[in-house]
């Protein structure tokens, strides 16, 4: 029995598309193994989002390679798609597949094995408008609670600094039919809570002219009996429909909280960043959403240090944030991307001023994390509770995504309970949670109860 090791670099997505390139390659008799293990068969599923995860995904592919130089190594997702001649010329690179085709991953992978070429096999195919879907079943994580589906691919939004449009192909979506399959699947394999993901989420069904939307797509997924809880990935705030906040006014099902990425605070540097909004526009739509739903958390990402970006704009920016009140920001330095139009921008800023810049930000965020995390100590929450993490805690999450800490000698993982929230602290650190036992500082604020 052959045995096969993933990595996967990048966004939930990606994380998905891993579980189910898994998943397929388990059904025809291979073992999976961690990336840290000899295998014969390494998968690198790579990310190009910006110049870190690019580089990332060439330093683990190169470590696929020193582990186990008789491998066979396949590279597959953006890294490929986006730049097929420049990771063909990786040494030891078996097999590229872009972001299409999962599906036939065993076939192209032991066709291609079989075939034993000294060259790199380039089975990339072009995204076009006439791709389809590739309705992949989502993977079985047995440690988890909480599953990803992806029911949308693809962005045809092409704002200035992002490579993702060619890296993901144009709008493509997953049929209700197959969500609703899907749903059926996953709750009876015991998850309590799935997350609908896609690259351009708020774009389902849009290439179909928009007969079909999100809220269809909410809506067959909730239609199935069992399902405990259903979250959103990321949203453009321009995509937020009213029918969509009511359902989840009226459907404790549909967690309090949304992701809406602002990336900017400031008009001219949304305006460079071909943002299909503006700030009063953003602010109105929040303002509505806390009208309706008072406990939401509203998450966000920020660039710090677009092209341009004078000192004034950064200030607005920070002052904006500031004003929205976000649970927690992702921040992100402006990675320059070749071939996009910010690329080529005047005023290039340098990364001394990002760096200060995501300081900044990041202290806001400590600040906006806290306040919001103190709101509700004090009340009763349901929290969905999933790993075992240090000194006998279980971690969990909230409907609007409060991580809670809980100590308790019953068995917790994978079911929901009522607690009562006594205090937000910073004391646990994120890698403890994920099961390094190692003592760092940690940059986020977690919320802690007793049983």
């Amino acid at each position: 029995m052959k045995r096969i090791a993933f990595y996967t670099l990048g966004c939930k997505v990606n994380q998905a598309d891993t579980a189910s390139m898994e998943a397929i390659f388990r059904s025809h008799g291979y073992t999976v193994v961690g990336f840290n293990c000899e295998a014969d068969i390494y998968v690198i599923n790579t990310c190009v989002v910006t110049n870190t995860g690019q580089r990332k995904s060439r330093q683990m592919i190169n470590r696929a390679v020193r582990r186990n130089p008789t491998a066979f190594v396949v590279v597959t997702g953006c890294y490929p798609q986006t730049a097929a001649e420049e990771v063909k010329t990786i040494p030891g690179v078996d097999l590229i597949i872009g972001n299409q085709d999962r599906a036939d991953i065993v076939r192209l992978v032991e066709e291609a094995a079989a075939f034993q070429s000294v060259d790199t096999i380039d089975s990339v195919r072009k995204l076009s408008a006439n791709t389809e879907f590739e309705e992949l079943s989502a993977g079985d994580v047995s440690d988890k609670t909480r599953a990803f589906l992806k029911i949308q691919e693809g962005c045809n939004q092409f704002c200035t600094y992002c490579i993702i449009p060619f890296a993901r192909g144009p709008l493509r979506s997953r049929s209700l039919t197959s969500i609703r399959e899907e749903v059926k699947k996953l709750v009876a394999s015991g998850y309590k809570e799935i997350v609908l993901i896609g690259i351009h989420l708020g774009c389902y069904g849009k290439e179909h002219d928009g007969k079909l939307t999100l809220f269809d797509a909410v809506e067959a997924a909730l239609s199935v009996e069992g399902l405990q809880r259903l979250r959103l990935g990321s949203l453009e705030s321009v995509e937020v429909e009213a029918r969509l906040l009511n359902l989840m006014e009226k459907d404790k099902r549909l967690c309090r909280q949304l992701h809406l990425p602002l990336q900017a605070g400031c008009d001219t540097t949304l305006a460079r960043m071909h943002r299909p909004y503006d700030t009063r526009r953003f602010t109105e739509l929040l303002a509505d959403i806390r009208k309706r739903i008072p406990d939401i958390a509203i998450t966000t990402d920020i660039i710090a240090g677009f092209p341009g970006e004078t000192e004034e704009e950064f200030a607005s920016t920070l002052v904006f944030a500031e004003n929205c009140g976000f649970s927690k920001m992702h921040i992100f330095p402006y990675s320059k991307r070749k071939g996009t139009p910010a690329e080529k921008m005047p005023n290039q800023i340098p990364e001394t001023v990002k760096q200060r810049r995501c300081a900044q930000l990041a202290e806001l965020d400590h600040k906006q994390q806290q306040k919001f995390l103190e709101r509700f100590v004090g009340s009763a929450v349901e929290v969905l509770f999933e790993q075992t993490v240090e000194d006998g805690y279980i971690e969990g999450l909230t409907s609007n995504y409060l991580r809670v800490y809980v100590r308790s000698e019953a068995e917790l993982c994978g079911k929901i309970r009522k607690v009562r929230l006594l205090k937000a602290e910073r004391v646990f650190n994120r890698r403890i949670a994920e099961g390094i036992k190692e003592k760092l500082p940690f940059n986020g604020s977690f919320s802690f109860i007793q049983w």
